[in-house]
């Protein structure tokens, strides 16, 4: 049993508010077609979570995704029995590609298939929602969505997925300092109309830092990001950057 779970770029993304915990976005989300980790369940001797993990097993979003399905649906963890859960990273972390949020996604959408518990893809998303915003971009797999809110409101965008080609630095960059410093030195929420647009129409008429307004705190924090503006737009918080090929 396995899946791929694909990475995703931010084509926009803007912050609309602050919800006095949370900042608010609008933003587009599009599937990387080339890029993707894969979750794979195996038969074993016991029950295990093994594979790239560069942080503790209780931080890691299959472990977590783990925890909150088995304690909302108790009746599945007898499925679990016998059973190792192999985490194939290529996707890399901290940079702005949403891959722990994919993993947990993909996790939850192979689990629920396959071991029968059958969950609509709303079920999921509240599973979903307890592990990180970005999860339920992840479970519902479109190719492109807005996304809104704490990023937990996604509505398929339909246009053609592009091919995208992300290069990645060697840079680690912290979702929650980005955002913290965007906060205290870069505050200005503003509407647009990008929702309405095409990706690629955003991509010809708006330069990165217009697209994305965790840009200039990102470089703020990491001027060496500054030395990569060449590789196209940037993702997320960062630290990748991405173009359309050809």
């Amino acid at each position: 049993m396995k899946i791929k779970a694909h990475a995703k770029v931010n084509i926009f993304l803007k912050i609309v508010g602050h919800d006095g915990f949370y900042h608010l976005i609008k933003s587009r989300f599009m599937k990387v077609a080339n890029l993707y980790d894969e979750i794979e369940i195996v038969e074993a001797e016991k029950f295990n979570i093994v594979g790239d993990i560069n942080c503790a097993l209780r931080e890691n979003s299959v472990f977590k995704a783990y925890v909150e399905l088995t304690q909302e649906y108790p009746d599945i963890k007898p499925w679990f029995i016998g059973k190792e859960i192999r985490i194939h990273k290529n996707i890399p972390e901290m940079a702005g590609l949403g891959g722990g949020s994919s993993d947990a996604a993909a996790f939850l959408r192979l689990v629920n298939k396959e071991s029968g518990l059958n969950l609509s893809k709303e079920e999921l998303v509240k599973i979903g929602n307890k592990i990180g915003s970005d999860v339920a971009f992840f479970i519902y797999d479109y190719d492109s969505a807005n996304v809104y809110g704490r990023g937990d409101v996604v509505e398929k965008y339909d246009e053609n997925l592009l091919d995208i080609e992300v290069f990645t630095p060697p840079i680690e960059c912290s979702t929650p300092d980005v955002y913290k410093t965007y906060k205290e030195r870069f505050f200005n929420p503003s509407n647009t109309d990008f929702d309405k647009k095409d990706s690629a129409e955003l991509l010809n008429n708006h330069t990165p830092s217009e697209l994305n307004d965790l840009l200039k705190p990102a470089l703020n924090l990491y001027p060496d990001l500054y030395k990569y503006m060449d590789k196209g737009f940037f993702t997320g918080s960062g630290s990748s950057f991405f173009k359309i090929r050809n």
